[in-house]
This record gives C-alpha cells, sequence and structure tokens, in this order.
C-alpha cells in the first residue's frame, strides 16, 4: 500500500516539493556557512520526494547548535517550505483520494520547519542510530 501511495504522492506533489526543497538547498550552499543547511534540505527533499514508509525522529545527540540552526533554518528557509506543504496539503485534500496525501503534507510541516536534530527512519524501525539494535537512518 505505502508504493502505491508513494506513487500517487510523486505525482501530484512530491516531485514539486522536491524540486522546492532542492531549489532551497542550492541557495543555501553558495555560503559556506548555509552547506549544513543545504544538507539539510537536500535531505528532506528526499523524504517528501517518498514519504510512507518513513518517519521522523529526534536525535538524542543534538544539543544547542541544532536549536540555534533551526531558528536560522526557520528564517532562511522553512516558512516557505512549510507554506508549500501547506498549499499542496489543501489541494490534495479537495478530493477524497487525497485526503490521506494531504493528512501527509501537513505531517511534514514541522520537519519543513525545524528539521536539525532529527533523523529520516523507515517506519518498522523507529528508532534513531545511536545505539545498538535501533535503525539505520539516512
Amino acid at each position: 500500500m505505502k508504493t502505491i501511495l508513494n506513487i500517487i504522492w510523486l505525482v501530484l506533489s512530491g516531485f514539486w516539493l522536491f524540486l522546492g526543497y532542492l531549489a532551497a538547498g542550492l541557495l543555501l550552499c553558495i555560503t559556506i556557512i548555509g552547506i549544513p543547511f543545504g544538507i539539510a534540505a537536500f535531505r528532506i527533499g528526499v523524504y517528501a520526494l517518498w514519504p510512507f514508509g518513513y518517519t521522523t525522529v529526534e536525535r538524542r545527540d543534538a544539543g544547542a547548535p541544532s536549536c540555534v540552526g533551526n531558528v536560522l533554518w526557520l528564517v532562511l528557509a522553512g516558512w516557505w517550505l512549510a507554506l508549500g506543504h501547506i498549499v499542496t496539503g489543501f489541494m490534495l485534500c479537495i478530493t477524497i483520494i487525497g485526503i490521506p496525501l494531504g493528512i501527509a503534507n501537513f505531517k511534514l510541516i514541522p520537519v519543513s520547519l525545524l528539521p536539525l536534530g532529527r533523523e529520516i527512519v523507515r517506519t518498522d524501525q523507529p528508532f534513531t542510530a545511536g545505539g545498538p539494535g535501533q535503525g539505520t537512518g539516512w
């Protein structure tokens, strides 16, 4: 089922959201200071391209730098990317078949606003890669 949802997602909104994250990542990578933010944009862009079967979890080793980075991210790119998820989420919720996809778009908003200190993992392994027997993440 998740493969079918991912294919429908890819056609209806995933590709366009991926392009938005790709553009944000390229713009952020222009400066040396923005490279970590650009990498985060690329990572979330791949997640936005194929989201079903994956989830995000909080990293336990993320500290104050992630918090400061999230504030900068929010100002530089987070608002615009979250706005893209809101618009596509409402557009998808217009049809009955699009409602699960719209809900998935709304679930991506927190990740698009505050991505640092989070890790993307498979839903069958919802743990960070920090310890033995835990998921591998991305």
